[in-house]
C-alpha cells in the first residue's frame, strides 16, 4: 500500500500541530518547516478543517489549531479522510474500473480485508503517539 503525498504531508502537519496543541500554526510556517508548497498545504489544511480535525482563524494571530485533543484523533481515520477518493486498486473505484475479471475475481475481497486491517491497525494509535518533539527555541 502506498499513501499519496497529500496524506503524507497532512500527517506531517498534524504531527507538528500535536507537538503544541494550543498553538496556532500558519500554513506559511509549516510549508517552510517541511520545505513544501504553501498552496499544497493550504489545500490539505482545508480538507483537515472540513473533516473537523483543525480549526482555522484568519488575520493577525490566526492560523490553524487542532479541533480535538491529539489523543482523540485516530491515525486510521486521518488516513481514510485524506485518502478519500483514492482507490487501492482500479476495481475499487465507483464503476469498477476496467477490470475484465470482475465477477470471478477472488482477489478483490482479500484486498478489501487487507485495506480494512491497515486502517484498523493505524486506529490503534493516535496523533498523540506520533507527535513531533517541540522544536527548540534558539
Amino acid at each position: 500500500m502506498r499513501l499519496t503525498s497529500f496524506t503524507d504531508y497532512g500527517l506531517r502537519m498534524l504531527m507538528r500541530m500535536a507537538s503544541a496543541p494550543d498553538r496556532a500554526f500558519s500554513t506559511a510556517d509549516l510549508a517552510q518547516e517541511f520545505q513544501l508548497s504553501r498552496n499544497h498545504l493550504t489545500k490539505i489544511m482545508q480538507t483537515l478543517g472540513k473533516g473537523g480535525l483543525v480549526q482555522t482563524r484568519r488575520g493577525g494571530g490566526g492560523g490553524a489549531t487542532l479541533a480535538r485533543s491529539p489523543a482523540e484523533i485516530r491515525l486510521g481515520d486521518v488516513v481514510l479522510m485524506l485518502e478519500q477518493g483514492q482507490a487501492l486498486v482500479d476495481c475499487f473505484q465507483s464503476g469498477g474500473g476496467d477490470c475484465t475479471i470482475d465477477g470471478s475475481c477472488r482477489l478483490k475481497a482479500r484486498l478489501r480485508v487487507a485495506e480494512m486491517s491497515f486502517v484498523e491497525t493505524l486506529n490503534r494509535s493516535t496523533l498523540a503517539d506520533i507527535a513531533l518533539p517541540a522544536p527548540e527555541v534558539v
